[in-house]
């Protein structure tokens, strides 16, 4: 069986404490879905699986601290061979209702012909729907129906359909899933092992609890939220004494790791510094041409644009663009662009927006949006803490000019950007009032030399004199 272990969500983290399970023994995962949540010394944190198959036993409890690298549990990988053979299948799926589909007229067209005789022939009626009913449970059905009541556990050849000819549909399986979850004892309810001890603790039923996690599951958190007030203080403090740290000592422990990692940034990192002012009214003019034509929801921010040319720019400028681990640089697999993102609380985290620069304008600032709620709801994912190979940092929401950041090892270089602001500026000759922002970057000189970094900051601003481009 191959280990799921503690994984290393930031180059700060040394150990973490296993907060909930989101999964139990005997149930299948597939890669990438998250199976565990896990609470760092700055967030907290869904961690995802890194193998398909069967999660076979649970080695730490919910509330134990271990250090990166600790086995957490065994998973049972999936074979190759009936994985391949399984293709087939899901392919077919699809096909087979619309093959049949297509031949149902041809059958259907003899029993058609002969109209004049169906109103002589009254006692002939029930026989065409009961040809229906066996049809129903394997044609009248499409794949997405079929996964729908798979998934809610429905049998489809148990339902009298109320759609055209008896045929089933979406209403009837969510209706006959909400009787069968009425009617389902307390013992069914999905929930986490965590959400259920913590239940029984805060005299919670889970029946009366809706659940945020996985296909409806019943989350710790849940229960929380459900638990009467009075109850909730004294139960909770007695059983999430270790799972769940008080605000004050999650803020003290987030400096104490920001405090470590910076520190050792500036103390092992030789910095250094560049800075330039950028023309925006070429960018400023096509973002409002933009925005003017797009709906409100769709509009973009300054940020994006700014995003957008520092992650073309990392690629165009490779040497910015990776890790220095071993005494040399390694380049990045790609441009994932940390995104420095302040939390509520205090303390900031930095995510990273994977293959950025591969990214359309409008699908960035989606996925910049989503990754900031996220960040500062708790509920960023292991891959997005971890594998940033260059950092942003934007303070102009801040009101401020320019933001000269220490480098987050094992990176080589960080880009700081300020207010965009209105400055007197000299245009062929002629002064004017123009929007300008400064880019700043800070970089490793074990890795790169000042003219490398200028080159970078020339490229974000042809870059930004160019924003149809991005």
């Amino acid at each position: 069986m191959a280990e799921f272990t503690m994984p290393s969500l930031g180059a700060d983290m040394d150990e973490g404490t296993l907060q909930e399970w989101l999964v139990r023994p005997g149930e299948q995962v597939q890669k990438g879905d998250p199976v565990a949540v896990v609470e760092t010394a700055k967030s907290t944190i869904e961690v995802e699986c890194f193998e398909t198959g069967t999660v076979g036993k649970l080695l730490v409890e919910p509330g134990t601290t271990v250090p990166v690298g600790t086995a957490l549990a065994l998973i049972q990988p999936t074979a190759q061979e009936p994985r391949k053979a399984e293709k087939p299948r899901k392919r077919e799926k699809p096909i087979s209702p619309r093959r049949t589909e297509a031949k149902r007229p041809t059958r259907q067209a003899p029993q058609r012909t002969p109209a004049p005789t169906r109103p002589e022939t009254t006692a002939g009626r029930p026989e065409p729907p009961a040809a229906h009913e066996h049809e129903r449970g394997h044609i009248e059905a499409g794949p997405l129906l079929r996964h729908l009541a798979e998934r809610r556990g429905i049998e489809l050849e148990t339902l009298e359909g109320s759609g055209p000819g008896g045929r089933v549909t979406r209403t009837d399986v969510e209706q006959a899933a909400a009787a069968a979850e009425a009617a389902a004892a307390p013992s069914r309810v999905r929930a986490t092992p965590l959400a259920r001890r913590l239940a029984a603790e805060l005299d919670v039923d889970l029946t009366t609890v809706t659940g945020t996690g996985k296909d409806g599951a019943v989350q710790a958190s849940d229960v929380r939220e459900a638990a009467p007030g009075p109850a909730t203080t004294a139960a909770h403090a007695r059983h999430v004494t270790a799972p769940v740290r008080p605000s004050e000592d999650r803020s003290a422990a987030m400096r104490q790791a920001i405090a470590g990692l910076m520190a050792r940034a500036n103390r092992d990192i030789p910095h250094y510094y560049l800075s330039t002012l950028v023309d925006m009214a070429t960018a400023m003019d096509w973002l409002h041409e933009h925005n003017r034509r797009t709906p409100v929801g769709e509009r973009l921010l300054p940020a994006a644009l700014l995003l957008k040319a520092a992650a073309l720019a990392a690629q165009e400028v490779p040497e910015l663009n990776g890790f220095w681990t071993d005494d040399h640089f390694t380049a990045g697999d790609g441009v994932h662009l940390g995104v420095a993102v302040s939390l509520r609380g205090g303390g900031l985290v930095a995510p990273a927006l994977r293959d950025a620069d591969t990214l359309e304008l409008p699908q960035l600032m989606t996925d910049l949006k989503d990754l900031v709620a996220r960040a500062r709801t708790g509920r960023l994912r292991g891959s997005e803490v971890s594998g940033s190979t260059i950092t942003v940092t934007n303070l102009g929401d801040q009101g401020v000019e320019a933001v000269f950041g220490v480098i987050y090892p094992p990176q080589v270089a960080l880009v700081g950007f300020g207010r965009v602001v209105d400055r007197p500026w000299a245009v062929d000759g002629l002064l004017g009032i123009r929007p300008v922002v400064t880019a700043t970057l800070s970089a490793d000189h074990r890795a790169t030399d000042g003219a490398v970094g200028a080159r970078y900051l020339t490229v974000v601003d042809r870059l930004l004199q160019n924003p149809e481009q991005l």
